[in-house]
């Protein structure tokens, strides 16, 4: 893990009574993805960490990478949180949305979550035919489920950046990085995984949620992050945000979104 025990947020001390943000990024990407929204979380007195996934520090990541599970990104976030000794705040973004429900499942010193865009966990449908047949076309890729995946940048275009200006989407997909397949496995095939490694038991998320979706968004689409929500019932509040798409933490807008859950986390 890159981020370190009680690190000194830019900007100021946090403001006393505030607990500190954990912020988790998404897959292909690392903790710059979410810069942007650690600043607006910093600029109003948050202590925020972001640490770097298993591996995601990295262009060309060990052979291990690829075996690498969901399971061992939450241990390693567990292990973070332990070190923090305090309640905390969390915030996901995609898969990132997914270990945060997983950790807020396994603890009770998790003060809120913020979900954006995130992935669903075992046992919830997809809601859109786009999704199945997505997950159907990667099973052509024989073994992916062992295997480093490399980022494609059309398909990173067109559906997670589709509406980040093209200059801007160039130099963020520069920056993007190889995904473990295991953990894409458990995530899109979670039919097939028969350890269970997203399930996610939604009797022990005691804290409130906000789950925040983009209209557009054809990665985790509305209808799929809505049943994701009600899974929490009356814990969840669930945002649909028109005009929005998957890179809610940075395309345009995404100012928006932060101030959302900003406002929200001072309602709760």
């Amino acid at each position: 893990m890159s981020a370190k025990k009680k690190s000194a947020a830019p900007g100021g001390a946090p403001k006393r009574g505030k607990p500190p943000v954990v912020m988790i990024h998404g897959a292909f990407v690392g903790p710059w993805s979410l810069d942007g929204f650690a600043k607006k979380f910093r600029d109003e007195g948050y202590e925020v960490h972001v640490p770097s996934l298993r591996h995601h520090d990295k262009q060309k990541p060990p052979a291990e990478l690829g075996q690498t599970s969901l399971t061992d990104y939450a241990a390693d976030l567990e292990a973070f949180l332990d070190s923090l000794d305090t309640p905390c705040i969390m915030v996901g973004h995609s898969m990132g949305g997914l270990l945060a429900q997983m950790l807020a499942a396994r603890r009770d010193d998790v003060h809120a979550v913020i979900l954006l865009a995130p992935s669903a966990p075992w046992g919830v449908p997809p809601a859109s035919l786009l999704e199945i047949a997505s997950a159907q076309a990667m099973l052509l890729n024989v073994g992916f489920w062992n295997s480093i995946l490399k980022p494609d940048q059309h398909v990173a275009g067109h559906y997670s950046l589709d509406r980040v200006p093209p200059p801007e989407r160039e130099a963020m997909f520069a920056r993007f990085v190889p995904e473990s397949g295991r953990a894409t496995f458990e995530i899109m095939h979670w039919g097939l995984d028969m350890g269970r490694a997203s399930e996610v038991d939604a009797r022990k998320v005691a804290c409130p949620l906000l789950v925040l979706a983009g209209s557009e968004d054809r990665v985790n689409p509305p209808g799929t992050v809505e049943r994701i929500a009600a899974l929490y019932r009356e814990r969840a509040t669930f945002e649909n945000i028109p005009g929005m798409s998957h890179w809610l933490i940075g395309e345009p807008g995404w100012e928006e979104v932060a101030a959302r859950a900003l406002a929200w986390l001072g309602e709760v």
